[in-house]
């Protein structure tokens, strides 16, 4: 860990040299995830020529080894100053305004580059408590690694099945918990399909029982990338209680139309590499 800290003291630009040439591998020799990734953007967009589809797929490999690598190396020492400058947070007061009422709220994001550094940037600009609920790693050292980035500034990590058992705490003590809401969920979880992105994808109803069942409001974080690590991050309101006359499954289906209008606006910033349609 302490050898890691020296390599994140480095800026940033610094970090993205090692970036560049760790692109260069991912793309031209270890081609990395190739074949997932064609196939999920023909599918995603068949309107689009093989040439269209190839940039995407070479954008994709260079915004991977900047978040995956240098970006995610910084944030282990990265100062308030150049994170705010770097991450720009909006509407934050949207989400904080339910839990200064007294009650919890919902963020729900996908896997849209480079959404570790928005766990970061919420936890800074926040005026209440965010946890984030977090599937744990199976390398203990990249676990407790990813663990120390993650509360870099006080944001709470909660893994998914010590989430479950603390979830009776979130009436007694208000908070925004942060949802990542697209990844495939398991077999032994409950499940929903619906199209995404031109084809079946399974997706977590997690959010949509809590929401329904505490009467909670939901938002969605949309991310933009302004330049090379620069990120605007803005919420919104998906959807407030009362639920009562609002159809099965409505919160999850509202998600996924946000989430796919985040796509299609910057493509390239989406986890193509992941296995997501595998039903």
């Amino acid at each position: 860990m302490f050898a890691l800290k020296i390599l994140s003291s480095l800026p940033l630009s610094v970090l993205y040299v090692f970036s560049d040439i760790l692109y260069l591998l991912a793309r031209y020799v270890i081609r990395y995830r190739k074949k997932v990734i064609d196939e999920n953007l023909l599918y995603a967009f068949p309107e689009k020529t093989s040439a269209e589809r190839k940039q995407i797929r070479n954008k994709f490999y260079r915004n991977f080894t900047d978040a995956f690598f240098a970006e995610t190396i910084k944030m282990l020492t990265i100062s308030e100053k150049e994170l705010r400058e770097r991450f720009q947070v909006v509407n934050q007061e949207l989400v904080d305004k339910p839990v200064k009422d007294g009650t919890s709220a919902l963020m729900m994001a996908g896997h849209v580059f480079n959404w570790e550094m928005a766990i970061l940037g919420v936890a800074l600009n926040t005026k209440v408590t965010a946890e984030t609920v977090y599937l744990k790693l199976n390398n203990g050292f990249f676990n407790q690694l990813m663990l120390e980035i993650r509360t870099h500034f006080g944001g709470i990590m909660t893994e998914k099945s010590a989430f479950r058992r603390s979830m009776i705490t979130m009436r007694n003590t208000p908070r925004i918990v942060h949802l990542a809401a697209d990844q495939r969920p398991p077999v032994s979880d409950g499940r929903y399909t619906r199209e995404f992105m031109n084809r079946p994808a399974l997706f977590f109803e997690g959010g949509e029982v809590l929401s329904k069942k505490m009467n909670l409001p939901v938002f969605y974080g949309q991310m933009t990338k302004l330049k090379r690590g620069h990120y605007r991050f803005e919420f919104t309101e998906l959807a407030r209680p009362p639920y009562e006359d609002l159809a099965a499954h409505s919160v999850t289906v509202e998600f996924a139309k946000r989430l796919e209008k985040n796509i299609r606006m910057q493509p390239d910033l989406y986890l193509w590499s992941h296995k997501r349609w595998k039903l």
